[in-house]
């Protein structure tokens, strides 16, 4: 019989080259280096000078080519990341129409509770989704305005495309695509509003918000008088009601930070310089089918999305089977501490299981 091997005789495994698998903010680019990506900061000048807007006008001509979006539609940065973006859309679009709330994970959950609890809205449909899938999207009436997650980022269930959004519709959709814009295909057609924020899929700072507005929602948003009060960062209208459309042409809301305009320039040109939305969409699926691969060969791992079809290639949310969740922690603490994986813990409200981004 053999002795057993020293350990200090065995080969340790190999370690990511980054670590870094949070769901947001999420890993920078490679070869990302603040030097050279900041480098044409303007640093101390006013977001309302020339070399300001101008570094605005640049990043929202990029997200429009980028993300292929229709020469009708409106883009802008807001203020709050995407959870301002969906905010400021939710008060002050909604109310003429019933609502349907269609949400499968925690974020989802969200706009419900607000819908219900903030707004108070008459007619609402909470059409609610288990973790791991998602709700009978059949089942919607859409003379109503319905608010729905492109991607669960707490449960790596997204849509697997927009095609139950009839293009005769009557309400809105308001579309949370935060963990979805520049990884996945998105219908424009099917959208009214879309929202997203800079530190998920291009691994950009938070704090930003991106807001893109259909023809139709620009039509409510100028028709629809809410007595509810509208705090200043909401309004996008001014005060004969109609659009203010220079917060679409460079100006903003409230003060941003151009450090973080820099940054998210420098993510758009190494989106571009990737072959766009399409090589993007590849990149991560490359990576999604490296943990895939790992995933089919392990009996004691699955993923948190019951349908194939509906498993997420960004937020990628795994399930350790009997575990509970203190020993799911464990182990992640324990990687954290090696420099394997930082920031893979579950979110507190989802089920125990390392979510990875991809």
């Amino acid at each position: 019989r053999e002795s057993p091997r020293d350990a200090s005789d065995m080969a340790a495994p190999p370690k990511p080259n980054c670590p870094n698998f949070s769901s947001g903010p999420c890993a920078k680019r490679p070869g990302f280096s603040p030097a050279t990506a900041y480098a044409g900061t303007p640093f101390g000048r006013s977001h309302r000078a020339a070399i300001g807007i101008g570094k605005i006008r640049e990043s929202m001509e990029l997200t429009r080519e980028i993300l292929k979006i229709p020469k009708d539609y409106l883009v802008a940065m807001v203020p709050a990341s995407d959870t301002g973006a969906v905010e400021m859309m939710m008060w002050q679009l909604l109310g003429p129409r019933g609502v349907t709330v269609a949400h499968w994970e925690s974020f989802g959950s969200g706009w419900m509770q607000d819908a219900e609890k903030q707004l108070k809205l008459p007619k609402l449909r909470n059409l609610k989704g288990a973790f791991g899938e998602l709700p009978d999207l059949k089942s919607i009436d859409f003379k109503d305005d319905l608010i729905f997650t492109f991607n669960g980022t707490t449960s790596g269930v997204r849509v697997p495309d927009l095609d139950w959004i009839p293009d005769d519709r009557e309400g809105l959709t308001i579309c949370d695509a935060t963990s979805a814009a520049f990884a996945m295909d998105i219908d424009w057609k099917k959208i009214d509003v879309l929202t997203y924020s800079w530190q998920k899929c291009l691994g950009g700072e938070g704090a930003h918000g991106m807001l893109v507005i259909s023809p139709r929602a620009v039509q409510r948003l100028e028709s629809f008088k809410t007595d509810r009060p509208m705090p200043k960062i909401f309004r996008l209208t001014n005060g004969k009601g109609k659009l203010d459309k220079a917060i679409f042409n460079g100006s903003v809301i409230n003060t941003p930070s151009m450090v973080c305009f820099e940054d998210y320039i420098d993510a758009l040109k190494w989106a571009k310089s990737c072959g766009g939305l399409a090589g993007l969409i590849t990149r991560s699926m490359r990576n999604f089918n490296v943990v895939k691969k790992f995933v089919d060969a392990k009996p004691w791992m699955e993923f948190l999305a019951k349908d194939p079809a509906t498993i997420s290639n960004t937020s990628v949310c795994l399930v350790i089977k009997d575990l509970t969740k203190a020993e799911v922690k464990t182990m992640t603490d324990l990687l954290d501490r090696n420099a394997v994986a930082y920031d893979i813990g579950s979110h507190p409200e989802g089920p125990p299981g390392p979510p990875l981004w991809g």
